[in-house]
């Protein structure tokens, strides 16, 4: 017997791109990572990278993002091959 929905049935595959990530000042030393390339979703933010890294830690509003060395806020999509930095503020004078 076959199912009506069988015919709508689609085999979803994950589909994962790599990012390197790097992390400065302070945060590499809390953290514990300078810089590494990660696997993750296809489709994930600058947040979401964070929370992998960062073993499911929320990111702290003060951190500051960079994607491809263009300042980003942490809903910016990512893409294969993206270099992902995250830093404390920058002060200074």
């Amino acid at each position: 017997m076959t199912h009506w929905w069988s015919q709508f049935a689609v085999s979803f595959k994950l589909i994962l791109m790599k990012v390197k990530v790097r992390l400065f000042a302070g945060l590499r030393e809390e953290v514990g990572v300078t810089e590494a390339e990660v696997e993750i979703e296809s489709g994930a933010t600058a947040h979401g990278l964070w929370r992998k890294v960062v073993e499911d830690a929320d990111m702290p509003a003060e951190v500051m993002t960079a994607v491809n060395l263009v300042y980003a806020g942490p809903d910016t999509s990512l893409n294969d091959g993206d270099e992902v930095a995250f830093f404390p503020p920058v002060t200074g004078g």
